[in-house]
């Protein structure tokens, strides 16, 4: 990827802007992890039924993925500081309301706040970052920071959530938000620029709607079928909103200043950067929903010593992403995200040899080599996606990115969390001894919660049961990567592709 000879090289000032802009992407990657390890406290406190739990840990991620778009579009028509700093104030508003709430119903409101909050924080940091880094390799290595800011957060939220539970109550997780957007608020008129699209024009409501109709079924349909299966009412919601999709999609082409740019999908590197930003984060979500459970139900750790395990995995991706787009600048993007799915292939091939007996060492090296694998088509698919549109759709872009993320993770934990959920089924039930407890016969976390012997052979045996879906889980992701290696050799060979130098030229020239 050649730098734009007209563009400017970023100042002292930009880079401090990019400092500023770091902060609630690392911030919404902390608050994605900590409410797990809250969950038992607040229980004890506002004593939710199980369908407010689900609802609870729920409906942030449901806001944020069906805002996206919205608010992506939304800042490129009333400037992308503007609405930054609106979002920022809202959340650390909202922060304070969820930190005291009094029940599990105020819980569930200020959570959606939070979302809704949350969905204009990623693709106006995007888009500013499109507006403030002009140069592309410049523009690369910033969103690098961006992506290793959200993979560090990720790993720091059970850290950071296990020491504030050590010493405060279950609120103490929510007020995080509130200094990281006073810096915010203060420091973006001064450091940030403001950008809007001069030729925008109105908001289309009724694109919105759509949107909304569109992303939120989706999500919910398959966070449902993660938990219950894929019976007729999930599948149907599911379809439901891709048919809405169909209808979004068709107004987009026919409004003269629409709601999402459906014509950057005619350039390959855009489809293929978007198509990787699904299959890749779907990786990253199966991978991660039983590595976690298996570092804590099968090996036994404490939620803050498997947010330590998982530091290196997290540190991976960060030296990648990081890394990555220097080195764009000399070798075709395609083939350093072909490269990094091959690894991500390899590590998934490694997780399939965990066992349940002594599979902590194995998966921390598989998952180590996943996540690195993944970091160079976040931060240079990421980058692609920015860099083909035009500086006044750049939310829009921006927003496209997040939303393919979002889906993909709940892709992955709900298609590939069904399927570890199938395999431990059928194995447990030839598995489990003459009158073995129901709960026991569904999942891992059930067989625990009625088994009160640690050695007993039924929880040995919902051990094993698991360790074996995780390793189909495993098998299935890296047939994943294989097809991430290919989109990527095919669909990003050209990009970045080196100017043609004067005697090339000359040479030519002379030979027609």
């Amino acid at each position: 990827m050649s730098s734009d000879p007209a563009a400017t090289t970023a100042g002292r000032r930009e880079w401090l802007g990019l400092a500023v802009l770091a902060l609630p992407t690392l911030l919404l990657a902390i608050d994605l992890g900590v409410l797990y390890l809250a969950l038992p406290k607040l229980s004890e406190d506002l004593h939710p039924s199980s369908t407010q739990i689900l609802w609870i840990m729920d409906i942030y991620a449901f806001m944020t993925a069906g805002f996206l778009v919205t608010m992506g579009t939304l800042g490129d028509r009333i400037g992308r500081r503007r609405l930054l700093m609106i979002g920022a104030t809202a959340f650390g508003i909202a922060s304070v309301l969820a930190a005291f709430s009094s029940s599990a119903e105020m819980l569930i409101v200020t959570r959606a706040l939070l979302g809704i909050a949350g969905a204009t924080l990623a693709p106006s940091t995007l888009a500013l970052i499109s507006t403030m880094f002009t140069d592309e390799g410049e523009r690369g290595k910033a969103i690098g920071v961006w992506m290793s800011c959200f993979m560090a957060g990720t790993a720091l939220g059970p850290v950071v959530g296990g020491v504030l539970l050590q010493w405060f109550w279950w609120g103490s997780v929510f007020l995080l938000g509130v200094p990281v957007m006073i810096v915010l608020i203060v420091a973006a008129p001064k450091l940030l620029p403001e950008y809007r699209d001069p030729n925008g024009g109105k908001l289309d409501l009724l694109s919105v709607a759509l949107s909304l109709a569109t992303i939120l079924p989706v999500i919910y349909g398959i966070k449902e079928i993660a938990h219950d299966g894929a019976g007729v009412s999930q599948l149907a919601i599911v379809a439901a909103g891709l048919g809405v999709g169909v209808i979004f999609v068709l107004r987009q082409r026919k409004l003269a200043n629409p709601h999402v740019d459906v014509g950057l999908f005619k350039f390959p590197a855009f489809s293929g950067a978007l198509g990787m930003l699904l299959l890749g984060p779907a990786v990253m979500g199966g991978v991660g929903l039983f590595a976690n459970q298996f570092l804590q139900m099968v090996e036994n750790l404490s939620p803050l010593e498997a947010g330590l395990w998982a530091v290196p995995s997290a540190l991976a991706t960060v030296a990648s992403a990081m890394y990555a787009p220097a080195l764009a600048q000399r070798i075709r993007p395609g083939y350093i995200v072909c490269a990094g799915a091959v690894i991500l292939a390899i590590g998934a091939l490694v997780l399939t040899q965990v066992t349940a007996e002594s599979g902590l060492a194995t998966l921390v090296i598989g998952m180590t080599l996943v996540f690195f694998g993944f970091g160079p088509m976040a931060s240079l698919g990421t980058e692609l996606i920015i860099g083909a549109a035009p500086e006044e759709k750049a939310g829009s872009a921006a927003s496209m990115s997040e939303t393919s993320s979002e889906l993909g993770v709940a892709l992955g934990v709900g298609i590939l969390g069904a399927v570890g959920t199938a395999v431990y089924r059928s194995e447990i039930a030839d598995a489990l001894p003459p009158g073995a407890p129901d709960a026991a016969k569904d999942t891992l976390a059930g067989a625990i919660s009625v088994v009160t012997d640690g050695g007993s052979a039924v929880l040995t045996a919902a051990r094993t049961a698991f360790t074996s879906g995780l390793t189909t889980v495993a098998l299935v992701c890296s047939g994943i990567g294989v097809v991430l290696a290919i989109l990527a050799a095919s669909l990003l060979r050209r990009v970045g592709a080196p100017e043609p130098s004067a005697e090339t030229e000359t040479a030519a020239v002379e030979v027609a």
